[in-house]
């Protein structure tokens, strides 16, 4: 973490300096008449773009909410490895690594062969996959990851909060305006429930679930099914003599259902997913009156032999299965060249089954990749059809999802012997979410090619980091204080690209011979678009990786666009340039793939997926891709 450039200043190094002339939130202070973007919504979809807009004071940006305050407990609890990288680009990864459940390790539990009404365990599996990513796959209260996205509003410089006991009434867009088109009606849910006000806005984003207003407006429908099957769900304090109660299990009893068990954050608190019964046709969960009790009587049945003593439950829910998708993300009807202005995310677009553990993974994943598209095209970087990709790009992940968790839901809905997978060996279940690890873990995400993700032809030049996915960080060393880090976390979710030059064995000349490019000649895409009052890294964030120790770099010798000066001061950045790591953690070139011969270029995305792979001399071909997404500055 970098700060003091503009100036030192004491404190919380998290809490930014305040933006000036920023909208007056006092408590009886009126609502604005216009915004630039209003998400609708206060759930992890509608926290993570408002975390990533508030950084931008150029930017007026507006969350509400039809709730009176922020969630306190309960709903989604597990957080997948690629989210967790995300976290660590909004700076509270560490945070959440320390409070949270790491899962290690999967138990099976089957019907016992020699007597099928008791379960016993009949397998293991390690839950993240070696070099899967760096980052634990975790468990904790989705209340709490909403406090780190506030958290992250409120020390940025425009010290953005929620307004709430608002929720959206109605949106209407006027496609010939061409300043504030979209109108929206908010209605109070508080103290002065029924009031309306009308704000206008340049863009709205409907992070509002699955009865989503801001959907309905567009007329966006959700097509899908529903498994007929009631589930509950409960967060429980408890004794019990199962031996496995600390580790995430899946348990299939002979007749009497499943369980899904996730321990939680803390040492005491665990989830438990407990299958209730099979719905009608035409019935829904609602009237079956399922009660906690219900829950727990389904558990001890389940578990037999072994019995759960409930203390406390801090939270439950019973809910159907339900696999449900939009057939576009956004305003734009098919086959229209309109522009997007309305948008949807999460929730508000997809549902599913909670037991893939994906639902808030994905709702936030979905606006993470538009949050940086709406700041590049607002601050004139970037056209406006960039933001046509959010649909083009999500809408495809979406319909994988269902497709998986629609296969995930029937498997682990079905009794032993009446799955697709089962057979001889490995319960069914257990073979499945093997399969699904990537899956699982976020890291399946492979964006198609467009202009925002270039053809595979230089693949060959990092074989470990396939154009369309995640960046996939590796060990390295700062060659300026020799720090052991992580490569992917020097990305913060600040919008900015990063351009990672992989040196050659050729004592780095390739590489300074492209950083010299990029700062002096005019067709590069660093002095193209960035403005001449902004620093050079300010969009296109150039990092050098050389195949040596930091003991055999001379910082005194590299080019000066990798030791910028920059700020107020203009203070030289001294945390460009990476090596190979020297303690044993792993080799950055043979674990990602990269050809230490000819070395190359790898183009990350702000959202962190791999947009280009280039060789160190494609200086045109560097270029043309960054010409096909920005604006000239």
């Amino acid at each position: 973490m970098q700060f003091y450039l503009n100036g030192f200043r004491g404190g919380n190094p998290d809490i930014q300096n305040a933006a000036p002339k920023q909208r007056d939130r006092s408590a009886f202070a009126p609502l604005p008449d216009k915004v630039d973007v209003l998400i609708a919504g206060c759930g992890p979809a509608g926290l993570c773009l408002a975390a990533q807009l508030a950084a931008f004071p150029e930017i007026n940006t507006m969350i509400v909410e039809r709730k009176p305050g922020p969630l306190e407990k309960g709903q989604a609890d597990g957080v997948n490895t690629r989210t967790m990288e995300m976290f660590q680009a909004f700076g509270f990864g560490e945070t959440v690594k320390r409070e949270s459940y790491w899962v290690n390790q999967t138990t099976f539990w089957t019907p016992d062969p020699e007597n099928p009404a008791q379960i016993r365990r009949v397998g293991r599996v390690q839950d993240v996959p070696d070099d899967s990513s760096e980052m634990p796959h975790t468990l904790i209260n989705q209340a709490r990851i909403h406090e780190l996205f506030l958290e992250v509003m409120r020390n940025a410089p425009t010290r953005l909060e929620p307004d709430y006991g608002w929720q959206v009434q109605n949106v209407v867009v006027d496609a010939d305006a061409t300043e504030y088109p979209v109108t929206v009606t908010l209605e109070n849910t508080g103290v002065n429930a029924g009031d309306t006000r009308t704000v206008r806005a340049n863009y709205v984003v409907g992070c509002d679930g699955a009865r989503s207003r801001v959907r309905q407006a567009i007329g966006g429908t959700l097509h899908g099914d529903a498994a007929h099957q009631a589930w509950g769900v409960m967060d429980i304090l408890a004794n019990t003599d199962f031996p496995d109660v600390r580790q995430k299990c899946l348990i299939a009893s002979a007749t009497e259902g499943n369980i899904l068990i996730l321990p939680r954050e803390g040492g005491y608190l665990f989830r438990m997913y407990v299958e209730l019964d099979k719905l009608n046709p035409d019935e829904r969960v609602s009237s079956r009156k399922f009660t906690s009790a219900d829950m727990i009587a389904a558990a001890n049945r389940i578990m037999h032999p072994y019995t759960i003593d409930v203390k406390q439950i801090a939270w439950w829910s019973i809910y159907e299965i339900g696999h449900r998708l939009t057939d576009r993300f956004d305003d734009v009807p098919q086959g229209s060249d309109q522009l997007p202005r309305v948008f949807t995310a999460g929730d508000a677009c997809h549902t599913h089954s909670p037991k893939a553990g994906q639902g808030m993974n994905v709702s936030m994943q979905d606006t993470f990749n538009l949050g940086w598209k709406l700041v590049h095209v607002l601050q004139g970087r970037a056209a406006p059809d960039l933001l046509r990709s959010y649909s083009a790009e999500r809408w495809v992940e979406a319909k994988r999802l269902i497709d998986t968790d629609h296969q995930w839901a029937r498997i682990m809905s079905a009794p032993p012997g009446q799955s697709e997978l089962d057979g001889a060996g490995m319960p069914r279940f257990q073979k499945q979410f093997i399969e699904n690890l990537e899956f699982t873990g976020g890291l399946a995400v492979q964006y198609d090619q467009s202009a925002l993700i270039a053809a595979p032809d230089y693949q060959h030049l990092a074989k470990g980091l396939p154009v369309g996915r995640r960046f996939h960080s590796a060990p390295v060393v700062r060659v300026a204080d020799a720090m052991q880090m992580q490569l992917g976390h020097i990305a913060q979710a600040d919008t900015r690209w990063r351009l990672y030059a992989f040196g050659a064995n050729d004592g780095g000349q390739t590489l300074f011979d492209l950083a010299k490019w990029l700062e002096t000649d005019p067709a590069s895409p660093i002095l193209r678009h960035t403005r001449a009052s902004e620093d050079a890294d300010s969009i296109i964030d150039l990092r050098a990786i050389l195949p040596q120790t930091f003991d055999a770099i001379a910082i005194e010798d590299l080019p000066p666009l990798l030791r910028p000066q920059k700020g107020r001061f203009g203070l030289q950045d001294y945390e460009k340039v990476f090596c190979l790591d020297h303690k044993g953690q792993g080799n950055i070139y043979e674990m990602r793939g990269i050809d230490m011969d000819q070395g190359c270029m790898v183009i990350v995305r702000p959202d962190q997926y791999v947009a280009h792979i280039l060789p160190l001399s494609a200086t045109d071909a560097l270029a043309a891709f960054f010409e096909g997404v920005l604006l000239p500055a």
